[in-house]
C-alpha cells in the first residue's frame, strides 16, 4: 500500500484527493497547508504530490529530496525561476509537473500539437478558459499548457507569439499569434477551448471539467506512475505513453 501525502491538503481538492488516493488502494499519509512541515510529511510518505502554492515550491521540493521520494507538482502560476528549481531537484529525484493532472486535457494538448503542426498560420489560434470565480491566476496553467502544445506544433516558441489580452485599439490580428481569453466566474472548475479559426471553417477541440475529482484522479495516477523511476523530470503525456 503506497502511502501518498498531499501538500495543500485544504479545501475542496484536498478533499478529492483524499478520496481518490483510498479509492485507488493507497494510503493517506497525511495532508499539510500553510505553515505545516513538509519535511515531516514527506519522511512519513511514499511519495508526495503538492496542490499548494509557487511560493512554497522550493521548501517542498527540497523536503522530498531531503526524504529521496518522488513528487507530483500540479501547482498552477510557477514562473521561470520555479522551473529551474523543479529542473535542479530532478537531479536528485522523480519530478512530474504539470499544469493540469487531468488525463483527458493530456489527450486534449496532444490533439491541440497534432492539429497545429498541421494547419498552417492562415488558420488563427484562440485558447479561451473558464474557472470559478475564487482562481487567483490567468491564464490558467491549462490554457498554458495548450498554447505550449499550439506552439510547439508550429516550431515557435509560446512567449515570443502569444497574446494575452486585447483592449481598445489593437489593430489587425498578427498572423502566427497565439490567444489568450481568460473568463471568470460562478463555480466552473476548469473549460479550455482551442479555436482554430480559418476563413469560412473553424476547428475547436474542447475539454470540460466537471468537478476536481478528475484532477485528483489525475494526479493519483501520476503518483502512482512515479513510483520507482529513476531521478527526472518527467510529464503527464508520459504517464499516457504519448
Amino acid at each position: 500500500m503506497t502511502r501518498v501525502g498531499i501538500i495543500g491538503s485544504a479545501g475542496r481538492m484536498g478533499q478529492a484527493l483524499v478520496d481518490a488516493i483510498l479509492a485507488a488502494g493507497h494510503q493517506h499519509a497525511g495532508g499539510i497547508d500553510q505553515g505545516g512541515d513538509p519535511v515531516a510529511l514527506a519522511q512519513a510518505s511514499d511519495v508526495l504530490v503538492d496542490f499548494s502554492a509557487p511560493g512554497a515550491l522550493e521548501f517542498n521540493l527540497d523536503a522530498a529530496i531531503h526524504a529521496g521520494i518522488p513528487i507530483v507538482v500540479g501547482t498552477t502560476g510557477l514562473a521561470e525561476r520555479h522551473h529551474w528549481l523543479v529542473d535542479a531537484a530532478a537531479v536528485s529525484i522523480p519530478v512530474l509537473q504539470t499544469g493540469n493532472t487531468s488525463l483527458g486535457v493530456t489527450l486534449l494538448a496532444h490533439l491541440v500539437r497534432e492539429a497545429a503542426s498541421r494547419l498552417g498560420e492562415d488558420w488563427d489560434i484562440e485558447i479561451v478558459e473558464t474557472h470559478h470565480r475564487m482562481k487567483v491566476d490567468a491564464p490558467s496553467g491549462t490554457a498554458l499548457l495548450l498554447g505550449e502544445a499550439a506552439a510547439a506544433g508550429r516550431g515557435v516558441r509560446l512567449e515570443e507569439e502569444a497574446v494575452r489580452g486585447r483592449d481598445g485599439v489593437t489593430g489587425a490580428r498578427k498572423a502566427g499569434t497565439i490567444g489568450f481569453a481568460a473568463l471568470r466566474g460562478g463555480s466552473v472548475a476548469g473549460d479550455h477551448t482551442v479555436h482554430f479559426l480559418a476563413d469560412n471553417e473553424r476547428l475547436s477541440l474542447s475539454h470540460l471539467a466537471e468537478n476536481r475529482a478528475i484532477f485528483a484522479r489525475g494526479a493519483v495516477r501520476a503518483a502512482e506512475w512515479l513510483l520507482g523511476k529513476e531521478p527526472g523530470r518527467y510529464t503527464i503525456p508520459e504517464v499516457l505513453g504519448l
